[in-house]
């Protein structure tokens, strides 16, 4: 049985801060489908060179009221990074809160305008700790 991975689906409330988000990760809007009569727009972002992987944001014109309460429920999505520290330096310097430092030089998580947990994770073996991080506490759930 083969099986190929497709997309990771989120819901989101506010599609330009969510793209605005994404793209503060490096990842590039590389599809864009508006349904007129379901009243919704999808956009599919991904890592430059990674089209295969994207995330698909999906909004609803009308907003969210009607759907079941859990719709929102889902884990995390994951990414590797060249640099943890940079990029945790990056997003928090545009105002997005650093729930988990990286204070082990490999793992932090961070939360999109929509609560979705977004694991980061060092290429490679671990950074060295390194201060602020280090001593940075956490902030939130992640």
């Amino acid at each position: 049985m083969k099986i190929k991975y497709l997309h990771t689906m989120v819901r989101v409330k506010d599609l330009d801060a969510s793209i605005a988000f994404y793209k503060l990760l490096g990842l590039e809007e590389t599809r864009r489908y508006d349904n007129e009569g379901g009243r919704f727009t999808l956009v599919f972002m991904a890592p430059p060179g990674q089209e295969e992987c994207p995330v698909e944001l999906t909004y609803n014109w009308d907003g969210d009221e009607g759907l079941p309460s859990d719709s929102r429920h889902f884990g995390h999505l994951a990414y590797s990074v060249e640099n943890i520290y940079e990029i945790c330096a990056h997003l928090q310097a545009n105002g997005v809160t650093i729930n988990r430092p990286p204070r082990d030089g490999r793992m932090a998580f961070v939360r999109s305008p929509d609560n979705i947990s977004v694991e980061l994770l060092q290429m490679g073996d671990a950074l060295e700790p390194a201060e602020p991080w280090a001593s940075m506490e956490s902030t939130g759930h992640w």
